[in-house]
């Protein structure tokens, strides 16, 4: 199987676990009933997943993808407030396709909400909070011109990752339990929320247009 295939795979077997999960919960799930789920034997399955639990890893990945996408494409020229409201307002209009479906993006949250008392799931989601991290040091050590491996880039990388988790649970805390999500709805409101507290955690050296 190509790494392609085995991605397709790993992703249709994260997204029936994860319906498994939400529905029963992750105590109550095994990993013979994920495994008849999407018609595999649970011997195949143990060769994609080490732990039942890790099976919700790919799912939860995928409730980050647009984000970094979209920093990935962020221009030297535009200020973070700026190029997230364009790229928010594109997605929202339909005027470009998501990388991830409405569908993966809610069963993300589901994991993410169900993250808080379950501390293998918890690992899954820090996880993919480390990846954010990761590209960020990338992202941010260019706009700085300095290696992604240098201290300070690091250290803003991290508190603007922690800036993610933080807000992504918040809003899907709010989401998953039918609260008022009028303040999330305005995308250029939304947009400046996540830079002005990015701006903040790493001391305004984040944010603005580079000359």
């Amino acid at each position: 199987m190509n790494e392609q295939r085995r991605a397709r795979l790993r992703l249709e077997i994260s997204r029936e676990a994860a319906r498994l999960f939400w529905e029963q919960g992750v105590a109550a799930t095994s990993g013979d009933q994920i495994a008849d789920a999407v018609d595999l034997s649970t011997r195949t399955l143990w060769r994609h997943f080490r732990t039942k639990e890790s099976c919700a890893e790919p799912i939860i990945m995928q409730g980050v993808v647009t984000l970094l996408g979209v920093l990935r494409r962020w221009p030297r020229q535009s200020s973070l407030e700026d190029h997230l409201a364009t790229e928010l307002t594109s997605l929202r209009l339909g005027h470009e396709t998501p990388p991830v479906g409405f569908a993966d993006e809610v069963l993300a949250m589901k994991m993410i909400r169900l993250a808080d008392t379950d501390p293998a799931l918890r690992t899954a989601w820090l996880m993919a909070c480390d990846q954010v991290e990761r590209e960020m040091c990338a992202i941010i050590g260019d706009r700085l011109e300095r290696p992604a491996g240098d201290l300070e880039v690091r250290m803003h990388a991290a508190s603007a990752a922690a800036v993610v988790r933080v807000l992504d649970e918040h809003i899907g805390t709010a989401a998953l339990a039918g609260d008022d999500l009028t303040e999330f709805e305005d995308v250029t409101a939304l947009a400046r929320r996540y830079a002005h507290a990015i701006r903040t955690a790493t001391g305004g050296a984040v944010g603005d247009p580079i000359a």
